[in-house]
């Protein structure tokens, strides 16, 4: 039976399962696919500067968030602390685009899925697998969050496990442990330089960075995840340190891996460099066994992402700025309408990656991308204020359970590195579409909000 609005959410998930919740959003395609396309752009160096930039912007990232959702410890948080700090607008504004990111994504995890198995079952349709894969993570989220939480868990330490050997068998690789195929060992760092520094540039770095940030998004769901934790004060501070230095490790180990064994002209995105680098290591069977690996980091990635985008739409209903029907939780604790429509907007993003690949669903996903670091920004200009607003109350900092270090240069220093990604895909001709369909649906959200509280606001004078 559904409960009209229940009070909570169950507090059910332990640091384990939140650190491989956020683990498992930010470990899927952007790394084991996308990370190709930036060492072609940036070469090798300059991929590994790259991701060591993204890796200290969603770090700076982390330490805002890490203030803020133990302080207030919310469900679907982010868009509440943009709303109470930065404006109501803005809030309902990061809130939408927050969604909209992991619908979109949703469609497109699906879509990839279904094609992965093809590899393996060429004669069965594309559709039938997306459609039973769909089915599964949603059955995983409606379940209870306990169940979620399990399921995560273990979909994350498959790609976990499997990163950690990668970066040992790598580097084995690279000081000649391991043989090369068809040579004695490989050219150790030389594959580094072998084109120059920046073959394309020192400013294909700033180019390549919203493909890096999308590629750490996920980590913020830390702070989703917040009001189902038990004991937030101890939980969240572990699983943002536990997960922050797991992320630098396992990206920054990958990235300089694959750039010293995988030449810039073999990098792209038609095929994972992960599969290229193991071919060429010599290892047998590695196409099979890194499809089987990127398939579930893509389930993983939906299961994280149906789970964030329900609880993002439960917080607006809970806020009252869509219908209050999809604040509700039934008996087991679940947003069952909010997750169902999340699951509908994923399955629209589906069918529009099929029937207009090149409009319609390249502009969402170009939304998407630049919408994570939008609500990055939104973090860490919600954590200035924070601040400043409970100094003014007459709090002490000293009584904060968990203080971002470095006040303010850390929440100013996160904007300004977001807000740099966001101006270098403007030299991008790829990735500028981002810009034209990305600052039109602000646009379009800010007017939205605007226009409903109007009516709520006459809603309200007509019932006094």
């Amino acid at each position: 039976m559904e409960q009209e609005k229940a009070a909570h959410f169950k507090r059910s998930m332990q640091v384990r399962h939140v650190v491989m919740l956020s683990l498992g959003g930010v470990i899927g395609t952007g790394l084991f696919l996308s990370s190709g396309y930036t060492i072609q752009q940036a070469g090798p160096i300059g991929a590994i500067l790259s991701y060591l930039v993204g890796a200290i912007a969603v770090y700076l990232v982390m330490l805002c968030l890490g203030e803020l959702s133990v302080q207030m410890p919310e469900t679907g948080a982010f868009h509440s602390y943009a709303a109470k700090y930065i404006g109501p607008a803005t809030g309902y504004t990061v809130a939408w685009l927050y969604w909209l990111t992991w619908t979109v994504a949703l469609g497109s995890e699906f879509t990839a899925a279904g094609l992965l198995m093809q590899r393996w079952f060429p004669d069965v349709n594309v559709w039938i697998w997306s459609a039973l894969f769909a089915a599964l993570i949603f059955f995983l989220n409606a379940s209870s969050v306990r169940f979620f939480a399990e399921s995560e868990f273990w979909f994350s330490l498959v790609k976990v496990l499997t990163i950690v050997a990668f970066i040992v068998l790598g580097a084995a690789a690279i000081f000649g442990i391991v043989p090369m195929e068809g040579r004695g060992s490989a050219p150790l760092l030389s594959n580094l330089t072998a084109n120059g520094w920046f073959p394309n540039g020192a400013f294909a770095i700033l180019m390549t960075m919203l493909a890096v940030n999308f590629a750490f998004s996920g980590t913020e769901l830390i702070g989703i995840a917040a009001g189902e934790t038990v004991d937030p004060a101890r939980t969240i501070p572990k699983a943002i340190k536990t997960t922050l230095l797991r992320l630098v490790l396992f990206f920054l180990g990958t990235i300089f891996v694959l750039s010293a064994l995988l030449p810039t002209d073999e990098a792209g995105v038609l095929e994972s460099p992960f599969v290229a680098v193991l071919d060429r290591v010599g290892i047998p069977y590695a196409a099979d066994v890194m499809n089987f690996v990127i398939l579930t980091a893509i389930l993983s990635a939906a299961n994280s992402g149906l789970y964030a985008s329900s609880r993002m739409l439960w917080s607006l209903a809970d806020k009252g700025t869509v219908p209050k029907s999809l604040a509700r939780l039934n008996a087991r604790g679940v947003p069952f309408n909010a997750l169902t429509l999340s699951m509908a907007g994923g399955a629209l993003a589906l069918l529009s990656s099929v029937v207009a690949p090149d409009t319609v669903y390249i502009a969402l996903v170009s939304i998407s991308g630049l919408a994570v670091v939008a609500v990055w920004m939104s973090i860490s200009v919600s954590q200035l204020l924070f601040r400043r607003a409970y100094v003014r109350e007459g709090h002490s900092v000293r009584d904060l359970a968990f203080r971002t270090p470095g006040y303010p240069f850390v929440p100013i220093a996160s904007f300004l590195l977001c807000l740099l990604s966001c101006i270098g895909i403007g030299f991008d001709p790829t990735q500028r579409i981002a810009l034209y369909c990305g600052i039109p649906f602000v646009l379009f959200c800010y007017a939205a909000y605007y226009v409903t509280a109007r009516k709520r606001e006459t809603k309200g004078e007509n019932r006094a």
